[in-house]
């Protein structure tokens, strides 16, 4: 099967651990030792959130004064660099030799017309308490909101538009290589005034919605987004809170998902489905071989309907 798989930036940085090349490198060879064994059955695109690590380059960016500070799409690109690298090395150690992995910067386009611009809701860099986000925001006029505990700083965050650059991807896939790509949702991009040159966006796309879009436009079988928890709750951090495991894109949207977090991977693993007729797949990366087999996660199809509170995987065709 063709495989898109999703790594989020959480996979990659534990929530409260130091932004450390040790840390990264250790959480690295974690998921490379899950993603190792997926890739050796099925052919993949690697794709990966960059919040913890294009926050600290911007902080990095910030405090050195003798120039302007870089902008994020550049910063997005040099995270791009860096995870690739480590994911890239790691998975190489643990695939045959004549297995080829590769790295690829993606550029996406946005439309500057996107209301996303006028309204900051991508969280990027450390968590902060309260105190320390309300004297570095007011510093550096940054736009701080709750994540968790906590508070972090959130950016501009355009839907995807166009993937540029598919005919490489293909190409490496036609070769069966194992392609990174569109690291951090992609670098973003804009058309110009004259409706064909392109420049880089102050802003950082979501890397499920991205990788959504990437996943249709390869025709793949399946896409997973790994993350941080096990599955898709309903009353999330309240004592009913409750799995959904066999679920359609229907029942999906009746229900609200945080806009920061799991709104995005939710709206990306539905319109995968619906537009596609395979299954999409969210859940933790450890359970990645299990959500495969239909053991694990949040499954979502179109083609199903299942109790939001069942626990099983259950369910009732329809149509």
């Amino acid at each position: 099967m063709r495989l898109v798989i999703a790594l989020g930036g959480n996979a990659l940085l534990r929530r409260g651990q130091a932004l450390s090349a040790d840390n990264q490198l250790d959480n690295v060879r974690i998921a490379a030792a899950q993603l190792a064994r997926v890739a050796l059955k099925h052919e993949v695109v690697l794709t990966h959130g960059n919040g913890p690590q294009v926050g600290l380059l911007a902080l990095q960016s910030a405090a050195y004064t003798v120039v302007q500070g870089y902008p994020l799409d550049v910063l997005g690109a040099q995270t791009d660099g860096m995870i690739g690298y480590l994911l890239e090395q790691e998975l190489s150690n643990l695939l045959p030799p004549d297995k080829v992995v590769v790295t690829l910067l993606t550029r996406v386009e946005v439309d500057l017309a996107d209301p996303a611009f006028a309204k900051p809701s991508k969280p990027i860099g450390p968590i902060y308490r309260s105190e320390e986000a309300e004297k570095i925001g007011a510093e550096k006029g940054w736009v701080m909101a709750a994540d968790g505990a906590g508070f972090r700083r959130v950016v501009a965050s355009p839907h995807p538009q166009r993937v540029l650059g598919l005919d490489p991807i293909r190409w490496m896939l036609a070769h069966q290589a194992l392609v990174i790509a569109a690291g951090g949702g992609g670098i973003p991009v804009a058309v110009g005034d004259d409706g064909r040159s392109r420049h880089g966006v102050e802003a950082v796309i979501d890397k499920d919605l991205c990788s959504g879009l990437l996943a249709r436009e390869l025709k793949s079988d399946c896409l997973i987004i790994a993350t941080d928890v096990d599955a898709v709750y309903l009353d999330w951090g309240l004592p009913g809170q409750r799995a959904l495991r066999l679920v359609s894109p229907v029942e999906l949207a009746r229900h609200a998902f945080p806009p920061g977090s799991m709104g995005p991977k939710v709206e990306a693993a539905s319109r995968f489905a619906t537009d596609t007729g395979n299954r999409a797949l969210i859940g933790s990366l450890e359970n990645i071989e299990a959500m495969l087999e239909g053991r694990a996660g949040t499954e979502v199809r179109r083609d199903v309907a299942a109790p939001l509170d069942s626990s099983s995987h259950g369910f009732h065709l329809v149509g």
